[in-house]
């Protein structure tokens, strides 16, 4: 079994893009219609929603850009991420105004961001870059 994509929802276009594409570098697809019957039978809602997928090799991210109806994700929901460089990557989170939560933890700290919707992620250094 492996992991097919990742569906979060984000509140628009913009914060997604400043997300998933400048903060991660994730390539962003052509946004996608989700026609609002399909959108009801799935997810209750009644609004036709627009899907943008950001990937790479190894991620492949669904994004339903929700508007209105988007909302925190629930508290124990979250991505784990892994960077080859944990102190650039936190750096550039700061200079996009990214949510940055550290909790030290013995001899390490266990690094968390939001993204622009409420979205968590765990943040964590490759400990074998290429």
């Amino acid at each position: 079994m492996r992991l097919k994509h990742v569906a979060l929802t984000c509140s628009s276009e913009q914060n997604a893009d400043r997300f998933y594409r400048d903060l991660l570098g994730l390539e962003k697809t052509a946004p996608k219609r989700l026609p609002s019957d399909l959108a009801k039978a799935i997810f209750g809602l009644k609004t036709e929603l627009t899907i943008i997928n950001y990937l790479d090799e190894q991620i492949h991210l669904e994004i339903f850009i929700a508007g209105r109806h988007a909302g925190p994700a629930a508290a124990i929901d979250h991505l784990c991420v892994e960077v080859n460089d944990l102190h650039g990557f936190i750096e550039k989170c700061r200079a996009l105004e990214v949510k940055i939560k550290q909790i030290p933890r013995g001899d390490y700290t266990l690094t968390f961001i939001k993204d622009y919707d409420g979205n968590l992620f765990e943040i964590k250094e490759n400990s074998n870059p290429a």
